[in-house]
């Protein structure tokens, strides 16, 4: 090729836009591409999926509080069952009458840290025996009751809510039934 012919192919370009720049109309002979999709059909097609990323994003966030709370309740009851054996002394001092001065409020202030923390104390004397809430330790027999109850508490239970952190160490009396009575006489 000679020098003439080159510089007269130069640079060649082709406006390929289906729309004319300067006037904004369908050029003549541009037709939308056979495989592309018109616009209510692109926007119908964005739509559904900005909403199955939303929906997503939101089961995403409902999950993540979800854990985030079981396991803040994971940590708070770990850290109750730590402190039980503590709430075990002080109770047994309670009862020899050996809590005062500086050491009951200390005692009186942990309780109430412990209240707030919802942990409840489970197992009284005269509880209806409960196997879920109750480990019996011994059985006797009593004409005091109508139903298997705890005649004596030896170690309190405790729970939060609906979790059993430790179970009542119990005694359980049983009533005294007929067969036992007619052998007595």
């Amino acid at each position: 090729m000679s020098e003439e012919n080159s510089a007269a192919e130069g640079i060649k370009i082709t406006d390929k836009r289906r729309i004319d720049p300067e006037t904004g109309e369908v050029r003549a002979g541009a037709s939308a591409p056979a495989a592309s999709l018109d616009d209510s059909d692109q926007v119908a097609e964005l739509t559904a999926d900005l909403q199955r990323i939303t929906a997503e994003y939101a089961n995403y966030r409902k999950r993540v509080d979800r854990d985030r709370e079981l396991i803040k309740d994971l940590a708070i009851a770990s850290v109750l069952e730590q402190l039980l054996p503590l709430l075990d002394d002080i109770d047994r001092a309670r009862e020899h009458e050996e809590l005062s001065g500086g050491f009951a409020a200390v005692a009186d202030n942990l309780t109430n840290v412990v209240e707030r923390f919802n942990l409840i104390p489970v197992g009284a004397v005269g509880d209806e025996f409960d196997p879920s809430e109750h480990e019996a330790l011994q059985m006797i027999e009593s004409e005091n009751f109508t139903v298997p109850s705890v005649a004596t508490v030896l170690r309190k239970g405790y729970r939060r809510g609906d979790k059993l952190i430790r179970p009542a160490q119990v005694v359980v009396a049983e009533p005294i039934t007929a067969e036992v009575t007619a052998e007595e006489n």
